[in-house]
């Protein structure tokens, strides 16, 4: 395939001058010729979604992924992981700072309630979960 203006032209996306408006991926199975359009949200698609796509006999598409490398089970406000660059974070605090410089209850209260406790606030927890903890 000759190449015009770079990639674009090589992958079959828009030109640079067309910005592409929707949040979507559009897929061409060529075992049928049908064309669908998943919906794209914050970098990828639903794995449930390639049901929709169905060779001749009606079978799914499903995806195959393994060591899961590429699969997201969750889009988190609370966590965020980048295992390729080491990085684990809760609430934007890495985890390696969490661990050296705060107690088990102050990474609870930050967790539940999105910010680290004062002394004050981190008291009035402790005390809550102490009091809820014993057993017979």
């Amino acid at each position: 395939m000759q190449r015009i203006s770079g990639l674009n032209a090589q992958f079959g996306s828009a030109p640079a001058d067309k910005p592409l408006t929707k949040d979507s991926l559009s897929v061409t199975d060529n075992r049928t010729g049908k064309k669908y359009e998943l919906k794209v949200t914050d970098g990828s698609i639903k794995a449930a979604d390639l049901g929709k796509i169905k060779d001749a006999e009606g079978e799914v598409t499903r995806s195959y992924d393994p060591a899961f490398m590429n699969t997201v089970s969750c889009i988190s406000r609370i966590s965020f992981i980048d295992g390729d660059k080491g990085i684990l974070e809760y609430r934007g605090y890495p985890i390696e700072q969490l661990a050296d410089k705060s107690s088990f209850l102050e990474c609870a209260f930050l967790i539940i309630y999105g910010e680290l406790p004062t002394k004050n606030q981190l008291g009035n927890f402790s005390k809550k979960v102490m009091t809820h903890s014993a057993y017979h």
